[in-house]
């Protein structure tokens, strides 16, 4: 797993990053990612294997991490909506599994996955998700995420 640290003010980040990863990625998605974080950010390169739901991907190293911000249907269980809730599943494995995404962890959940936003390619992927209608901002812990509390 790589990881990228900040602590430091965005227009200086250009001389921070390795000049391979300069070529790999475009400059302007971390800027929007950077953009209103009054906080320094630890932003890692992970590599997803899979997402079990709407809201939870599994990286290649095994760990859970439930996208924050965000609620999907549930696959099962009593309050289970398998139609709408395999559709979040299925568009955010096309949107992520296998791919190299930026993660910004924020806390640990009950039940000790992480809890992190994900981007890629300048992309909120939580944003995005309830924008397409496949998620609605979980207004419990939407302070969390600069982009949520926005709406």
């Amino acid at each position: 797993m790589k990881k990228i640290s900040f602590s430091v003010a965005p227009s200086d980040l250009v001389h921070l990053l390795p000049t391979p990863l300069l070529k790999r990625l475009s400059i302007i998605p971390i800027f929007i990612i950077l953009i209103g974080c009054s906080t320094p950010l630890a932003l890692e390169i992970v590599l997803i294997k899979e997402c079990y739901d709407g809201d939870t991907c599994t990286t290649i190293t095994g760990e859970k991490v439930r996208l924050a911000c965000i609620d999907t249907p549930e696959l099962r269980g009593k309050e289970a909506d398998p139609i709408p809730a395999k559709a979040a599943r299925d568009y955010l494995n096309r949107l992520v599994a296998g791919k190299e995404v930026f993660m910004n962890r924020i806390t640990k959940d009950r039940y000790q996955r992480t809890v992190a936003e994900l981007s890629i390619d300048g992309m909120n992927i939580q944003e995005h998700l309830v924008a397409k209608g496949l998620a609605n901002i979980y207004e419990r812990y939407a302070s969390q995420c600069d982009w949520s509390k926005k709406k």
